[in-house]
């Protein structure tokens, strides 16, 4: 088995094993029971995506992909943020009186 082969087996399954991986974290989306839970899972989904794109760039050999996975790392950190910062201004309005 030569490198190429080798990585392309290696890359298809990690393209199949993200792909379960954001499959049980849709789910976990849907039935989460909390909301830290759900944008927990959001934002670990926007991780996996991530590195879907990463190994996509890999297997095709196209390195332009690298830099949409760098935006979608940015957009998946200011989206949890925003998340948290919606669930603290939540919590605190519960706690006034």
């Amino acid at each position: 088995m030569s490198g190429t082969e080798l990585l392309a087996w290696a890359s298809l399954a990690g393209l199949m094993l993200l792909g379960a991986a954001m499959l049980l974290c849709s789910i976990r989306i849907l039935i989460g029971p909390t909301l830290p839970d759900r944008v927990l899972a959001l934002d670990l989904m926007t991780t996996l995506a991530l590195a879907f794109v990463a190994v996509f760039a890999v297997r095709s050999g196209v390195a332009f992909y690298l830099d949409i996975a760098i935006a979608l790392g940015l957009l998946g950190f200011l989206s949890t943020l925003a998340f948290v910062r919606y669930i603290l201004s939540k919590s605190t309005e519960e706690a006034k009186p």
